[in-house]
């Protein structure tokens, strides 16, 4: 298996769950009882999100025993960026019109640019 595709994996797998916890973090704050600090301390909705921020961390530091973190951070945050504003817009009904969709094409540009090693 090639190390290198593997560690690749790792990176996406990391900007899903990056993606899950911010969803997650969001919907905290929308079942929140009231906008206290304790209510978002006690939240299952934050300590879900909170797992998944840890295992996105743990799958981006096992990818990077491969990869050069200047070429897979990029990638990383780039999807979190696609991920997190569609899933929104599903989700949430977020707004995503023709600046976010041209702001994500700069992004995605930028992001093969920088991986490219």
């Amino acid at each position: 298996m090639n190390f290198t595709l593997s560690a690749w994996g790792l990176v996406f797998a990391a900007g899903i769950n990056t993606c899950i916890g911010n969803l997650l973090l969001k919907r905290s704050r929308l079942e929140a009882p009231d906008p206290g600090l304790l209510s978002l301390l006690f939240s299952p909705w934050l300590i879900a999100g909170l797992v998944f921020y840890a295992i996105n961390v743990v799958l981006f530091a096992k990818a990077l025993d491969k990869l050069p973190v200047s070429a897979a951070y990029p990638v990383l945050a780039g999807m979190g960026f696609a991920l997190i504003a569609i899933t929104g817009n599903y989700f949430f009904g977020e707004r995503l019109g023709l600046n976010q969709y041209v702001g994500l094409g700069v992004i995605l540009a930028g992001i093969i640019i920088m991986s490219r090693f």
